[in-house]
């Protein structure tokens, strides 16, 4: 009856419809960074829901920690509103690029709408298309920063094709990523960085009262899902866990690629497992399925629901469980394209 994801992806039709690129044409691909957002997430098992632009209100968002903004360019004043109304009952928000740099009918704003969430005011400056850009990941300044989890063994990355130069409105001190300028491709003896390093950020991360906010000023998203860089979608990851700031309903264990959703009925629980693992899993037509081992499932009972039979209905048999106060802990033997956890209330 209702999905228990903590996560919500915003999409915006008005962006798509009003505002132009750069030459003044309607955008081409402007489904990319949500497209780059929907393979981090499900590579990162983290179960999600898609929340439309015109329905930012407090009712229709009650049941989400974190929104991610993928590059949402046009963005109403009365939208800003709800969306820092968001922040301040304790939501997080992590946003992208040109997020707000337009109003609902694609006029340009000489500042983000969201300029006071994100921390920093537009300069004015895109730069791109970068060829050779880098991302100095700061692991000596900034270490023990959780943007930087599991990119322990890199001090350095790529970075993305798009950026804006942006002024800094609040303080932030040692920032975990920072800009490592452009530089020619071509001719091969000029092929150097001119600036190995600098106090640039690439991502600003803050706490607004009770609420956090993650703002990348370039193109991670659209980037992520055009070259899939392993990376990006650790960096992408950290933002929402940073953000989201609690354990998520469902954490599954086991190797392969899943789309991972949780939905609460009346009377009992389910945990959908669709098994992505597969070349063609983003595009659509699957030739062929893989089936995957064992997984370990690990579900946060809702208040008050107390568990009894445990089943797997796609196998069609009781799965073998355990309970740990609020958590049940579910063993599937094998998925081969769906598999779906179903825990009765006693």
């Amino acid at each position: 009856e209702r999905p228990l994801a903590r996560v919500g992806l915003v999409y915006s039709q008005q962006s798509a419809w009003f505002v132009p690129d750069d030459n003044g044409r309607p955008r081409r691909n402007i489904e990319d960074p949500g497209f780059g957002w929907h393979q981090a997430l499900i590579e990162a098992r983290v179960p999600f829901e898609m929340v439309h632009d015109r329905l930012l209100d407090a009712e229709h968002l009650s049941a989400f920690k974190t929104l991610i903004l993928p590059q949402i360019t046009a963005v109403s004043d009365k939208q800003c509103a709800q969306l820092r109304a968001f922040v301040e009952r304790g939501g997080g928000i992590v946003a992208t690029h040109e997020t707000s740099l337009f109003d609902e009918q694609g006029v340009a704003r000489k500042d983000f709408g969201l300029a006071d969430l994100f921390g920093v005011s537009y300069a004015g400056r895109k730069e791109g298309p970068m060829k050779n850009a880098y991302l100095c990941l700061e692991h000596e300044s900034a270490r023990g920063n959780p943007m930087l989890r599991g990119l322990e063994d890199a001090p350095r990355i790529i970075h993305g094709v798009w950026r804006l130069d942006v002024n800094p409105r609040n303080s932030f001190p040692n920032p975990p990523v920072t800009l490592i300028p452009p530089y020619p491709d071509l001719p091969m003896e000029k092929v150097y960085a001119r600036t190995p390093h600098t106090d640039i950020p690439q991502v600003f991360m803050r706490e607004v009262g009770v609420g956090r906010v993650v703002y990348f000023p370039w193109d991670i998203d659209r980037t992520f899902w055009e070259v899939l860089d392993v990376d990006h979608g650790k960096l992408m990851r950290n933002a929402v866990d940073w953000t989201t700031n609690e354990e998520p309903p469902v954490t599954i264990s086991g190797h392969g690629v899943f789309d991972v959703t949780v939905w609460q009925q009346k009377d009992s629980l389910t945990v959908h497992l669709v098994n992505l693992t597969n070349p063609m899993m983003m595009k659509g037509p699957i030739r062929e399925f893989y089936a995957v081992g064992e997984q370990q499932v690990r579900v946060r009972l809702p208040d008050g629901f107390n568990p009894g039979d445990v089943k797997l209905l796609v196998a069609g048999k009781s799965a073998a469980h355990s309970r740990e106060g609020r958590w049940l802990e579910v063993t599937v033997p094998s998925v081969l394209d769906h598999e779906v956890v179903a825990v009765d209330q006693a």
